[in-house]
């Protein structure tokens, strides 16, 4: 008889794990301690665990502070903007076939305390504590596998919408940090700081180009041309009524795996998808005038897929990247290994049609759906 298939993982530790313990102590506070009781045992496995992260991160200050602080970030790095669920992670996984390009792995942006010094160890024992997939759809995970920056920030202790999955039943605990408009100076200096120093320590680990994808850096625009004038964007727009199901499911998938509280689908998370796809969008759309002529390309979802190779080009050439022949192989190879992956299906009500249409309607139309 042939082996049974072997199962899939899909159990995985919290994300808040990998913060320091004083980030830990912030977030609980500004929640007011609002675990749920299933929770209770989490939080306190949380509790010893950040400790440990936040004496290693003294450690690794030790060893690498200085080197990292020197370590500059020579190549100007490449964006990969867009709404959550327009198809950022793909795009992402695409660009850094080129061997020219790196990217932060899962690892270093969900241990960015200490992942100078631990990723052997997570690399050689750590497969079992991430699951085959992601929680919100069918793309791979792996702690080799792109990630989003956001991550690390927020573990590292800055203002990031991510903190409201922690807590959904509660209110966002970083109003305005989406945008970062909600930022005091003093908070936003520091936000800048942390962002710089944790992609310092990425590239002194692996000083290639730098190809970074996090959803909120859409709304980011004049901060991420402050620190980096030279920097190249891709935008990807999706059809707005496939991204609000599919929102809604990634901040309850979310929450499910990592939250302290069972998330619900309520009026209130419908509205966080409503309120965040405009600031997006419209902190995109006034952000991308500064950006200089010929370093942003803007991609359609629809149309990438139906071939992802010649997508890619498309890229190249817009943002005149060169190399593409180099990377043309490793793309194709790739590529073609993405004509098996099934989407996620949702099927709207019309009532929840037209609540899209009354919400977002002026964004439909300009983005042409």
């Amino acid at each position: 008889m042939p082996d049974a298939a072997k199962p899939t993982r899909t159990w995985a530790p919290r994300f808040w794990e990998g913060c320091d313990y004083f980030t830990f102590w912030r977030m609980m506070t500004a929640n007011r301690f609002a675990v749920e009781p299933p929770y209770w045992w989490i939080a306190g496995v949380m509790s010893v665990t950040n400790f440990g992260n936040t004496l290693l991160r003294w450690y690794q200050h030790g060893l690498h502070g200085d080197r990292i602080a020197r370590t500059e970030i020579t190549a100007p790095p490449l964006f990969v903007l867009g709404h959550w669920r327009t198809g950022t992670t793909l795009l992402h996984e695409l660009l850094i076939r080129d061997e020219r390009h790196t990217s932060p792995t899962t690892l270093q942006c969900f241990e960015p305390c200490h992942f100078l010094i631990t990723e052997g160890l997570f690399e050689k024992y750590g497969k079992a504590l991430l699951p085959d997939k992601r929680p919100m759809d069918n793309m791979a995970a792996g702690w080799d596998r792109p990630q989003e920056d956001e991550f690390a920030l927020a573990l590292l202790g800055q203002p990031s919408t991510y903190t409201d999955f922690a807590f959904p039943s509660r209110k966002p605990m970083w109003p305005g940090a989406l945008d970062l408009s909600g930022l005091t100076a003093g908070q936003l200096a520091e936000w800048k700081r942390t962002f710089v120093r944790f992609l310092k320590a990425v590239t002194y680990r692996d000083p290639r180009r730098l190809v970074l994808k996090s959803p909120p850096h859409t709304a980011r625009l004049p901060v991420l041309l402050e620190l980096f004038p030279h920097a190249r964007f891709v935008h990807i727009v999706r059809d707005p009524y496939t991204l609000f199901s599919s929102t809604v499911n990634l901040w309850m998938s979310l929450g499910k795996k990592h939250g302290l509280q069972t998330p619900k689908h309520t009026p209130e998370l419908e509205e966080k998808v409503f309120r965040e796809f405009r600031v997006i969008h419209e902190r995109y759309e006034a952000g991308k005038k500064a950006i200089p002529a010929g370093n942003l390309v803007e991609v359609r979802y629809e149309e990438f897929v139906k071939d992802l190779v010649g997508g890619t080009k498309q890229i190249y050439d817009g943002l005149s990247l060169d190399g593409w022949e180099a990377a043309r192989q490793r793309v194709e190879a790739f590529a073609a290994g993405q004509k098996s992956y099934e989407t996620n299906k949702y099927t709207l009500t019309a009532e929840q049609r037209a609540k899209i249409t009354d919400r977002w309607g002026d964004i439909i139309r300009a983005q042409g759906y």
